[in-house]
């Protein structure tokens, strides 16, 4: 059942910009790069009196390709022979010296990769110095892993979020209001924002609480998924299964007074460590599902081969003694998936039954024809659901028992980056769940017409929910529901003040009946809502589907039991008790047709209290898929161009963000502050 509420917490650090300046050794680390992309023009001269046109544009820290790197511009006239420069990290011992024939031709681009020096990290600096490795050029400094991060205009503007990673290529600039990682930016909104555009109110109570020990888990704590009276992995109650991604770690949670705690028996007590299937390595577990007796993990590499990417699906099973588990099995998904950098793969991890998915009509688009679950012989009764963080995919994956795989579709979730995933099967909806990137928010999707998973609503977190970086997200059971709301669960990959743990309110999706009424009173019908028996009922002026509505009935009706129905098409939604200040609470379906309703009270024995007009406004525009192009990769250690998107590494295929959840989704609202990942571990 749900529990108590308690406080809130503090909101993020305000974020610094400085230049500064500081004697260096310099260390002689060369750059490898292809002459053909960086040498200058036919009769191009270069000068190195034109450093000061050069400047930092673009700093990715995180989920970068194939790592970490800076991208410089040249703002000036003439072209500028950068060999010699020394690119340094916030550490004046960490430098990168830009090899022989680095060039910067005027208006051009230059993408240099650091980890073959020095990664970046979430409170960092880049600083770019003369060969004389101290006189400073140009600097950036932010408190927050930077994903989209550069200077709007390119060159000559302030740094802040940009809207798309634009490696080697002009900045990908917002017109709001520029953010910074670290901070939560101050846009000017649309005054009048359009019907169906952004989200919606958390559908549950505002208020969140922590629910474990100070401390307990550091920082790390990532997928989380729940499971109840039933499931073979909770003969103890209620149990939250968690994982952790450095290191791998699984736990065992169960309420313990006003936390859930590790479950001390049987090694649970530190959680157990999690490796391969030969016993060695550190699985970065970042997603976590249970699925009958085995639990199944979502990864993005192994930490002990921190520079590989291994976007896999392990399983495990828990009921193995010791304080450390085994892989039982291995899905390594690369050969299905985008290219992505090693701390950017599979991030959320999901479970959806067979016959939920035919029932809605789920589209296989690997045959473009309903989805066959006989098709795939031995992938057991359902399909995964796998999120990808570097570009807010969904994956849906049979698995099958032999060790092989197919990929039946890919989803856009509407995110730039996905966190974790849940489903709920009373509402046959699949939240994905994104981190402070987008402010925290949750998408829901559903099986549509077409057969495909559509946005169905957009939401807020919870009014009083920190904005911090929650990669884990579960669902507490249906049976659980206690005045229609049931628990929701928030893990925080920072371990924000010390705590990695919350626990918020959501509505519950109980289905509901019309209640038979007694002898002698006569169902309530449309017709009876006429002037004459309007009453005292109050509504909001609009609601959104999925959204959770406050119905006054008046102060007279205290503690006593209503009804409410929504009309044209009588759709009864529950029963509650008033409170001592007549209010209620409702959840308005998300099937809900977009317009104007009629909401009726009833008291316990079915007689009319009252109505109220009620408008229903659309719960999210249509959001395109985020577009997957495919880019021919020409070279390692830099790219350089005027327009075209260079990247490094093998030629791959990568899901490209293109700013659409901003401009569907939130208008002219910045929708992202970037995440507060933490800084890849280093083997």
């Amino acid at each position: 059942m749900p529990y108590a509420r308690r406080g809130t917490l503090s909101t993020a650090p305000r974020f610094i910009r400085a230049r500064v300046a500081a004697p260096v050794a310099t260390v002689a680390l060369s750059l490898i790069v292809l002459p053909a992309l960086i040498a200058a023009p036919a009769g191009a001269e270069t000068t190195a009196a034109a450093a000061s046109s050069i400047r930092i544009n673009e700093v990715v820290s995180t989920g970068g390709v194939p790592g970490d790197w800076v991208e410089l511009t040249n703002i000036g006239p003439e072209t500028v022979d950068l060999a010699g420069y020394v690119l340094k990290d916030s550490e004046d011992d960490h430098q990168l010296v830009l090899s022989a024939g680095t060039t910067l031709s005027a208006g051009q681009f230059l993408a240099i990769d650091t980890e073959a020096a020095f990664g970046l990290g979430k409170d960092d600096a880049a600083r770019l110095f003369a060969p004389d490795g101290v006189t400073l050029i140009d600097s950036v400094t932010w408190t927050a892993h930077a994903s989209l991060f550069g200077r709007c205009p390119d060159g000559t503007g302030e740094f802040g979020l940009t809207t798309a990673v634009t490696k080697g290529a002009a900045n990908a600039c917002s017109t709001s209001t520029p953010g910074t990682p670290g901070t939560t930016p101050d846009p000017t909104p649309d005054p009048t924002p359009q019907p169906g555009v952004g989200a919606v109110a958390w559908p549950g109570a505002a208020s969140v609480r922590t629910v474990d020990e100070a401390g307990f888990y550091g920082d790390n704590l990532s997928g989380l998924d729940i499971v109840g009276a039933g499931s073979p992995l909770a003969s103890g109650g209620d149990t939250i299964w968690a994982v952790k991604n450095g290191p791998g770690t699984l736990y065992q949670l169960r309420a313990d007074g006003d936390n859930w705690n590790p479950v001390a028996a049987d090694g649970w007590a530190a959680g157990k460590t999690l490796h391969y299937q030969d016993g060695t390595g550190d699985v970065d577990a970042e997603g976590v599902v249970a699925v009958g007796a085995s639990i199944y993990v979502s990864s993005e590499r192994n930490n002990s081969q921190s520079k590989v990417s291994r976007p896999s699906v392990l399983r495990y099973a828990p009921s193995a003694a010791g304080t450390s588990l085994a892989a039982a099995q291995e899905w390594n998904l690369a050969s299905a998936l985008p290219v992505v950098a090693p701390n950017s793969g599979l991030e959320a991890i999901e479970w959806i039954p067979d016959a939920a998915l035919v029932s809605a009509g789920f589209i296989d688009q690997s045959t473009g024809t309903a989805y066959d679950p006989a098709r795939y012989a031995g992938h057991g009764d359902g399909l995964f659901f796998v999120g990808i963080e570097a570009n807010g995919n969904v994956y849906a994956f049979a698995l099958n028992t032999d060790g092989t795989f197919a990929l039946l579709a890919t989803i856009s979730s509407g995110f730039p980056g996905i966190m974790d995933l849940e489903y709920e099967a009373e509402s046959n909806s699949l939240f994905a769940v994104c981190d402070d990137t987008c402010d925290g928010q949750i998408a829901t999707l559903a099986v549509g017409a077409d057969g495909a998973f559509n946005i169905t609503a957009l939401y807020e977190r919870p009014a009083n929910m920190p904005n911090v970086n929650n990669e884990g997200f579960t669902l507490a059971t249906e049976a659980s529901c206690v005045n229609g709301m049931k628990s929701a669960f928030w893990s925080d990959d920072n371990g924000t003040d010390s705590h990695s743990l919350r626990e918020g309110l959501i509505r519950c999706v109980t289905t509901v009946t019309e209640p038979t009424p007694n002898p002698g009173v006569e169902p309530v019908s449309e017709a009876d809502l006429t002037d004459a028996t309007r009453g005292t009922v109050t509504v909001p002026a609009s609601v959104r589907p999925g959204e959770v509505m406050t119905v006054g009935v008046g102060a007279e009706l205290a503690n006593t039991t209503v009804s409410a129905i929504l009309f044209s098409t009588p759709t009864p939604l529950g029963s509650a008790t008033a409170s001592a200040a007549g209010e209620f609470s409702v959840t308005i379906p998300l099937a809900t047709v977009i317009g104007q309703h009629r909401l009726a009270v009833t008291d316990a024995e079915g007689r009319l209290l009252g109505w109220a007009p009620l408008s229903v406004a659309a719960a999210v525009d249509s959001v395109p898929a985020v577009p997957v192009a495919t880019v021919p990769v020409t070279g390692v250690g830099a790219a350089a161009g005027n327009g075209g998107l260079a990247v490094t590494g093998a030629e791959s295929e990568f899901a490209a963000i293109a700013g659409g959840i901003a401009a569907f989704l939130l208008g002219a609202t910045v929708l992202a502050t970037t995440r507060l990942r933490r800084r890849a571990s280093a083997s």
